[in-house]
């Protein structure tokens, strides 16, 4: 006799979002934050997703890494497919304002980054840089990448920085987190004058709706 196919429905995703999901969710108010949770889960129940930006990223790296001012930057566009080209185009010419604005490449060398999970409140989100920096004065920065079309709001530079400071152990020892406006060549640094228990908390109240909003998403 065959074994019974079982009928039961899967479990429910637990709720899980990248710093990339976390940050676009307290950008949101009213009904859209629901909107968007419910979408990410059903993107996590059906594993779908895609990054359209990868190769920008590997060509960033690549002229820091061989000091080559742009030239990886600048071929990419005729690389990559044509659907993605009108993209591209879009994004290079600031990400190489960004490059430029590094200074004397042979001073700025590539740093290991590594990804971390940091809870905020019951919710795990996940801390992942984009490439990390090296400097010859000993700075080190960990460098997160904005590509949408508007520039980051205060509420997406505040999660951002914050939640990537507070797991810098892990992501890249003794560095600065960095998030830079990719079209328009913008590097935002932390404010000092932001006190860091005043954004903990308010980050933990957005986790914690975050969290009612998902195991209530249909």
């Amino acid at each position: 006799m065959p074994e019974p196919v079982s009928t039961a429905p899967s479990p429910a995703p637990l709720p899980y979002a990248t710093l990339l999901a976390f940050t676009r969710y307290v950008d949101r108010t009213g009904p859209a934050k629901a909107t968007f949770v419910g979408g990410l889960r059903k993107q996590r129940a059906s594993r779908s997703g895609f990054n359209p930006h990868g190769q920008l990223v590997k060509a960033l790296k690549a002229d820091i890494a061989f000091r080559t001012g742009g030239r990886h930057l600048a071929e990419i566009v005729d690389v990559v497919k044509p659907r993605w080209r009108p993209l591209y185009e879009t994004l290079v010419p600031g990400t190489v304002s960004f490059l430029h604005s590094l200074g004397d490449l042979s001073t700025v060398e590539l740093a290991q980054t590594h990804d971390a999970l940091g809870m905020v409140g019951e919710l795990p989100v996940k801390i992942n840089p984009h490439l990390g920096l090296r400097y010859d004065d000993g700075r080190r920065e960990a460098v997160r990448l904005h590509f949408d079309e508007q520039p980051p709001s205060q509420e997406a530079l505040l999660a951002t920085l914050h939640l990537m400071s507070r797991q810098m152990d892990q992501v890249l020892p003794g560095a600065d987190p960095v998030l830079v406006d990719v079209r328009r060549g913008v590097a935002h640094h932390r404010d000092p004058a932001v006190r860091a228990d005043q954004v903990e908390r308010w980050l933990a109240g957005e986790a914690a709706a975050f969290t009612a909003i998902w195991s209530t998403a249909a």
